[in-house]
């Protein structure tokens, strides 16, 4: 059994918010400077330069990628093998979180009630923690803080086995273009399939927070990643909206067993600003 101090969570907590809203994964950035060289609209090859100028300037100063930083979504696989000493688990996050927005300057999105008083938090805590117990003795944390213009576009649409593929290509299409500019393109586009209804979309989110650049390992949804990704870049939406050929540079599919009835369809949408970071413990 080995042990993890829940103050060495919090700070590897804090250190992934800041770096998760202040600099662009690194193969996000090549993504968009592929992007501008193929795009052939001027506007749009414009818009994606100033996307790379932005993340520079972001990176080197330490300042947010943009000004909506977010909530903090956290993945967290904690190994069977693993004993947190000192603390609370999801209390080290968060205070981790804390930490992170606080001392960071970053902006505080999460307020503590949704309908009637909506009273910010202060701290943009709590975050939202999905928790894998997985084999082995690390605790592995990725933070993929989703700021609300592209959140909001989120789809889930409980389908039948008869409407097939077909379908969810509609769904995903559907869902592109209802976001339009509103999303920040070029996105990265996350679609969840099967499972139950929350099972679907954590699948979308999990997917939306992929590394640009990795393939499904099954080759049939590899393949229909790719498909998904040029019927997508011929919708002409462009980068921010603008026109153009590069509405997204990535659809990421995850899928999970489902029931002989159902075929549920989630799409998490991010923003060119598609951030996130990893720590293992």
């Amino acid at each position: 059994m080995r042990e993890i101090s829940a103050g060495e969570i919090t700070r590897a907590v804090a250190k992934l918010a800041v770096e998760a809203c202040c600099q662009l994964p690194g193969e996000m950035k090549e993504a968009l400077e592929k992007a501008r060289k193929a795009e052939p609209s001027p506007v749009g090859r414009e818009v994606l330069s100033q996307l790379v100028k932005n993340a520079e300037i972001a990176a080197s100063e330490t300042v947010p990628i943009c000004q909506d930083t977010g909530l903090a979504v956290v993945f967290a696989d904690v190994g069977q093998d693993v004993h947190i000493v000192g603390g609370d688990f999801e209390e080290a996050i968060n205070r981790g979180i804390h930490d992170g927005y606080v001392d960071g300057y970053l902006r505080k999105s999460s307020v503590a009630e949704p309908l009637f008083e909506r009273k910010n938090t202060t701290d943009n805590t709590p975050a939202i923690i999905h928790t894998r117990i997985v084999p082995g003795d690390h605790i592995r944390l990725r933070l993929a803080p989703k700021g609300a213009g592209s959140e909001n576009k989120s789809v889930l649409k409980m389908l039948v086995p008869a409407d097939g593929i077909e379908g969810v290509r509609k769904v995903v299409l559907d869902a592109i273009r209802a976001a339009g500019p509103n999303s920040c393109p070029p996105m990265v586009v996350g679609v969840g399939l099967g499972g139950n209804m929350e099972k679907a979309c954590l699948c979308a989110k999990k997917a939306a927070a992929r590394d640009i650049g990795t393939r499904n390992e099954d080759e049939r949804y590899a393949a229909f990643e790719q498909e998904l990704l040029e019927m997508i870049n011929k919708t002409g939406i462009g980068p921010q909206g603008l026109g153009g050929e590069n509405t997204a540079v990535a659809v990421h599919v995850e899928w999970a067993p489902t029931h002989i009835a159902s075929l549920p369809v989630a799409v998490n949408i991010n923003c060119h600003a598609a951030r996130h970071a990893e720590a293992v413990l």
